[in-house]
This record gives structure tokens, sequence and C-alpha cells, in this order.
């Protein structure tokens, strides 16, 4: 499907710039088919000659062709104030670099001119017109970004324009207006792309017209449309809104309001339907936990808390839902808490292949037990299969069993020279009879969880491929200091998906040990296997 817009993928080198993030070349060449497969037109790889990392990437990608449909971009400035553009090392390595897209940064906010560049408005100029025009000899496609943009045509609009007008009278292709500081409302950037969009036109000239937006005041994405409004059909974002400060816009978002909710047609279908997918796999290289509330690919983006939503959306889904989940690749679901009436537990069923539409018995005591439960300080929000587990119990009158644990208990010990020790013995019944198990870790749940993988093991070995992911612990009541009551959310996961449940106690021991049983309990029932 051809588009009507070209998207410009920035993750590799703004998105880059977040704090915390710190990508190797190895991460880079990882992503490349990522970004790709959700849409992106052109990729920006780095900024090659000013970071030897993104030197040797481009010299990679060159060497490997990896890319398949999107084109390659190379990002540097214009050359040195005063400096001959052929003597400009800078600028050579953009060459160097073999990208056949050479993206420019040129200030054009005059006060960044003088204070930044210290050099004169001219001058400035002359260095915008001679980049473009040297790297457009050597057979560059050349685009410019047009530094602080909107800020500066709030100064001195004129001279904004000019630089503008400069570039693409040296023979850029695009030029796109960046909201640097993301200070800018929609209103401005929509009057002001069509204002540079009419001035070129006056002045019989043609380009391109861009859209970069940073998130400062939450509004990068909006920025984004506006702009697209005004006539820009070039958007520049990182994946999951990464970058400097709040980040930049996040172009799977634009991508889907655009597509979904305007007449755009940006990517295929197929591409739109890989964008949750990619979100989160993007977040794993980059080793940013995903964001659950993100528009579109969050875990809770199309999540339904509230008994009056659940009771709606058994009629018909699309009552509280903007677009339908699988369109971008996402799911419905429904959250359990003490907000939950019948209609959310029924829903909830429904998701794990339980009916229980002719069984209001089984949903009133599902609902009964849960708005008991959340009063004592458990929690349903994100802990899905203690959610299963207490629906499938009161369904069939029985509890989901593969063993019995007959006592538990820690003891921890240590020095003020040595490491603390723990140790846990677990004495537990299955269908093979009853074992006794010790285990040692670093603390006392550490130790627990060692005592029961041992005593379970030789009887489940799909154990083995059972991890612990996270472990979460909030007190309750602090005001109760050390007779507070505990919560702890643990985390699972194994070739058979992820999971969570959640424990209450006096402590966080006793909280983690019931956290842990319903845990296993529950990966033993996900990989199917039957009662020992």
């Amino acid at each position: 499907m051809s588009s009507d817009l070209v998207v410009y993928d920035t993750t590799l080198r703004d998105g880059a710039q977040q704090e915390g993030m710190n990508l190797s070349v190895a991460d880079k060449l990882t992503l490349l088919p990522l970004l790709e497969a959700y849409g992106a037109d052109i990729i920006e790889g780095g900024w090659p000659g000013a970071i030897p990392r993104d030197t040797e990437f481009f010299r990679k990608v060159t060497a490997e062709g990896v890319l398949m449909r999107a084109r390659l971009a190379a990002f540097g400035s214009t050359r040195k104030a005063n400096v001959d553009v052929g003597d400009d090392q800078q600028v050579q390595a953009l060459l160097d670099s073999q990208a056949p897209i050479i993206t420019l940064v040129a200030k054009s906010d005059v006060r960044h001119v003088h204070k930044a560049l210290r050099t004169t408005e001219e001058e400035n100029l002359a260095m915008v017109e001679d980049t473009v025009a040297y790297l457009l000899s050597h057979g560059r496609d050349v685009m410019v970004d047009l530094e602080h943009f909107f800020d500066g045509a709030v100064v001195d609009r004129d001279y904004t324009f000019s630089v503008a007008e400069t570039a693409v009278r040296a023979g850029a292709s695009t030029i796109i207006p960046c909201d640097t500081n993301g200070g800018s409302l929609p209103g401005e950037v929509q009057s002001r792309v069509a204002e540079l969009i009419d001035h070129l036109a006056e002045r019989g000239l043609s380009a391109t017209i861009g859209i970069h937006a940073h998130n400062d005041g939450e509004l990068a994405v909006a920025n984004t449309l506006a702009a697209v409004a005004a006539g820009a059909s070039h958007i520049q974002g990182t994946v999951n809104g990464y970058g400097e400060r709040t980040g930049n816009a996040n172009i799977l978002t634009a991508i889907a309001n655009l597509q979904l909710k305007t007449d755009r047609k940006v990517v295929t279908e197929q591409q739109l339907a890989e964008h949750t997918h990619i979100s989160h796999a993007v977040a794993e290289i980059v080793n940013i936990a995903p964001y659950g509330r993100q528009p579109y690919t969050g875990v809770s983006a199309f999540a339904h808390k509230a008994g009056l939503h659940a009771s709606a959306i058994r009629v018909d889904a699309d009552l509280y839902q903007h677009i339908d989940p699988a369109r971008v690749g996402n799911d419905m679901r429904m959250i359990v808490s003490d907000m939950a009436g019948r209609a959310s537990i029924e829903l909830k069923a429904r998701e794990v292949g339980l009916d229980l539409s002719q069984r209001p018995d089984v949903l009133s005591e599902v609902t009964k037990r849960i708005k008991q439960a959340e009063a004592q300080g458990y929690t349903y929000d994100a802990t899905d299969a203690s959610v299963e587990l207490l629906i499938r119990e009161i369904a069939t009158g029985e509890r989901m069993s593969f063993f019995e644990i007959e006592s538990w208990s820690t003891h921890l010990s240590g020095s003020s020279s040595e490491s603390n020790v723990a140790e846990a013995v677990v004495k537990v019944r299955t269908g093979r009879g009853r074992a006794v198990t010790v285990g040692e870790g670093v603390g006392p749940v550490d130790a627990l969880d060692q005592a029961l993988r041992g005593a379970l093991a030789p009887v489940y070995p799909e154990l083995d491929v059972c991890e612990l992911t996270d472990f979460k612990v909030r007190i309750l009541d602090a005001s109760a200091a050390t007779r507070a009551t505990t919560r702890v959310i643990i985390s699972m996961s194994s070739p058979h998906g992820s999971w969570a449940t959640v424990g209450v106690g006096r402590d966080v021991i006793d909280a983690s040990w019931e956290a842990l049983t319903e845990g296993y309990a529950y990966g033993l029932f996900k990989a199917g296997v039957p009662k020992r």
C-alpha cells in the first residue's frame, strides 16, 4: 500500500538519548528489523563521526545489507562556522557513512545562532546552503531539521523562515520544523506549518514539509497530528516515545491515530497489527519496562475495571472501546477488583475459557469472595493468575492443587562480618508421596523458593523452565509498624506465558509463601500437567 505520509524513525538516534538507555551496535542492528516491520520508511541510525559506535553501526549496516525496504539516514550538523565545507571532518564522516539520506540539523532560532554557534546570521545561512549543496553534489538525499523552529518564529519570524528557504533553495528535499523544547501548543504548530508552506509557495519553492515534536508539554503526538492537518507529509518520532527529557512523539501512537481516526493511509493493516508486539519487543531490547498505560499498545490500553463498563461491554465491546484492539495487535482485558460486578466476572471467565452466563450462583460467589479479599488487602488488578485460580475453584467446586503443603519454616542467621544466610525447610505431599527438602538462599523468600522447587522438581520437571521474574512488596498499613499487613505480588514466566499471583500476610515471608505456591500451581496448570 502506498502511503501519503513518510514515516521517519529516530529511535536509534534521538530515542537513544533517553536517560538510562545505552544502545550497543548489536542492539541497534537487532532493532532495525523491528523498526522496519512497523512501517518506518526512513530509519535514522545515529551521528557518524561524532559518536564512534554510530560510525561502526553504519559500517556494519552497509556491509551486511540488513534493511529490506526502509532507507537509512545519517544525522549530523551543518559545517562549522568559517570552515570550508570540504574541510569539515564531520561533514566528510556523513559521506563516509554511505547512508543514502543525510539529515542535517540547522539553527533556525536567531538566539541560538548568536549564543550557541557564536556566529552571524549571514554565516549561519551560508553554513546551511554550503552543506546542503555539497552533500547533494555527492549524490545524497538531503533533509534539514529546523531546530527550535517554533520558538524561533516567535522571536524573529523572518529569520527563522529564511533558514527554511535557504535549505530549500540549496536543494533539500525535505525540511522539518522542530519543536525542540517541546513547549508548543497544537494550534501554534498548525498555524506555523501552514504559514511555512504558504511562504515557500509564494516564492515558487517546493519541498516536503515534516514535523519533529518533543513531549515536554505532553503534546508531541497532538502536535504531530496538527502539523499533518496543516499540510506536513513527513512525520518523525520514536517507538514508545523514547527520547531526552520527557521524550519524543510516540511514532506508533501517531501512526495509529492517523490511520484509524483520519483518512490517511500510513502503513499496511498487517504492519499496524504488529505494533503491540513491536512496542514490547523494542522495550525488551532497550531494557526499559513497557509502560502499561501507553495508548494502543500498553497492556492496560484496553483493560476494563469498572462494573458499569463490563455490563456494557458484555452487550457490545465497542461501547467502551474507541477501536478494535486487534487492529493494533492488542487485546481487551477485564480487570477483576472490588469494583467488579457479575458482568466483569463473567467476561473474565470467558477470557479463560469458562462460560458462566448460566451460572449466576458462581458469579455471585466469585464477586463476593473478591470483594472480601480486597477488603483484607488483596489486589487483583495485575494478578490474573490468582483471579483465574479463584474462578476455577468456585466453578468446579475444588481447588486446583498439584501438591499439598504440610508445613514450612525459615531461619535467618548472620554476623557483622558475614553475609546473612537463609535456610528454609518445606514438607510437601504430592501424588508420589511425602518430600522434605531444605533450601538455602540470599534471603528467606529465596530459600523457600529453592526448597519448594527441590520438593516439586522430581515430580514436576515442567518447573525447570518456570522462573520468577519480578517480586513486589507493599506495606498496607504503615501506621501499624512491624504489625502491618504486607502484600506481595510475584511474577513468573515460562514458555507457556507470563502470569502473576498475590499473597497477603502478617509479614513479607507469609505473604510471599502464598503468592509463591499459587504461582507454581498456576504454572503447572498452564503447562497442561495432570495432577499426580
